[in-house]
């Protein structure tokens, strides 16, 4: 899911299906899915769970914001809201993304790059949350 003018970027990058959000409401229609990844805290997990499939999990990357729900939803009900804090890096997961990178099957998308004496600047940008994909800042 993405906005209108990032659509060719996500087809690019392998997605079967692109939802420009501009247009669509994902929780609006009848489609289910077994995961809700939400990698910017754009939707919650009330929002999102009707288009959950039974046992189906929202994942959320948004700080705290949904640390409750997942102790909550845990133990109750069949959809779940996943909070991976930490992060869990298994050794067999960081070897799936290298090979990944390895074969060209993962290519990140780097929105701008900024020098570490920049951060402030770079931190401005992020905030705006219109960058497309990574801020990088470079030391050199």
């Amino acid at each position: 899911m993405c906005n209108s003018k990032n659509v060719e970027l996500v087809k690019s990058l392998g997605a079967d299906r692109v939802i420009d959000y501009t247009q669509e409401d994902f929780t609006k229609g009848s489609e289910t899915y077994d995961i809700v990844f939400d990698a910017v805290g754009k939707h919650s997990f009330s929002r999102s769970r009707g288009s959950l499939k039974p046992g189906g999990a929202y994942v959320a990357t948004d700080g705290f914001r949904n640390l409750f729900l997942a102790l909550w939803t845990s133990r109750i009900g069949d959809k779940k809201a996943l909070f991976p804090i930490p992060p869990h890096y298994t050794k067999k997961n960081v070897l799936f993304l290298k090979e990944l990178i390895e074969t060209g099957k993962y290519r990140a998308v780097i929105d701008r790059r900024y020098p570490l004496e920049d951060v402030v600047e770079a931190t401005r940008y992020v905030e705006t949350q219109q960058k497309t994909g990574n801020v990088v800042l470079t030391i050199r």
